[in-house]
């Protein structure tokens, strides 16, 4: 049998053993649908995200700072905690969100950490403000 993409309107082919789970949606094309509307928001917010990221590199004075390591590694262990905490419980839940979050977030955060290098690059060193100045702000 040649291997071929599923009928996104056909009828399932497989069913979970889990006597608890309804499905959410009538075929494949509704869960993409799905799927679809939650990645314009995913997108729209790392978006969001990635201005943030890019106004982060004013802060910092070198390679190493923009890098972060520390942080990162406080990124990677709270989105964990996060995943974990928003882990849908409904239908069985996923048991594997908070390995997909975290893969994706070393993904997220590698390629924020190279743009930011880039803007960092696009920089240049200011004065920073006399003890005095900072006071009166």
């Amino acid at each position: 049998m040649k291997e071929k993409e599923p009928d996104p309107h056909g009828a399932p082919v497989r069913r979970f053993t889990d006597p608890a789970y309804r499905p959410l949606a009538d075929d494949l094309a509704g869960l993409r649908r799905e799927i679809d509307r939650i990645d314009e928001q995913v997108v729209k917010l790392l978006a969001d995200r990635a201005m943030y990221v890019k106004d982060a590199a004013r802060f910092k004075r070198d390679a190493f700072q923009v890098s972060a390591p520390a942080r990162q590694a406080h990124v990677f262990e709270r989105v964990r905690r996060l995943a974990e905490q928003h882990a849908p419980t409904f239908n069985g839940g996923f048991a594997g969100l908070p390995d997909v979050v975290e893969s994706a977030y070393r993904a997220l955060v590698a390629g924020s950490i190279a743009c930011e290098q880039n803007y960092f690059g696009q920089t240049e060193a200011i004065a920073a403000p006399s003890p005095e100045k900072k006071d009166e702000q």
